[in-house]
């Protein structure tokens, strides 16, 4: 119980290298998220941003009968 078996050490080699391996994929895939977060800020920024359109109120100048 006290050992690891080779199936720990096989899932600590993949998660060594998944962080460590790739040149910086990972940097990579934090800066697209944060693009993506930052696209999605500006997006909900710019919707409130735009006033409403105010409603006109006609009134019917024609004579009722």
């Amino acid at each position: 119980m006290g050992s690891l078996s080779i199936w720990h050490w096989l899932i600590v080699l993949v998660v060594v290298l998944i962080l460590f391996g790739g040149r910086g994929k990972i940097p990579e895939l934090m800066g697209d998220f944060a693009k993506g977060i930052k696209n999605f800020k500006k997006g909900m920024s710019d919707d409130d941003e735009t006033p409403p359109k105010p409603t006109e109120n006609k009134t019917d100048d024609s004579p009722r009968v």
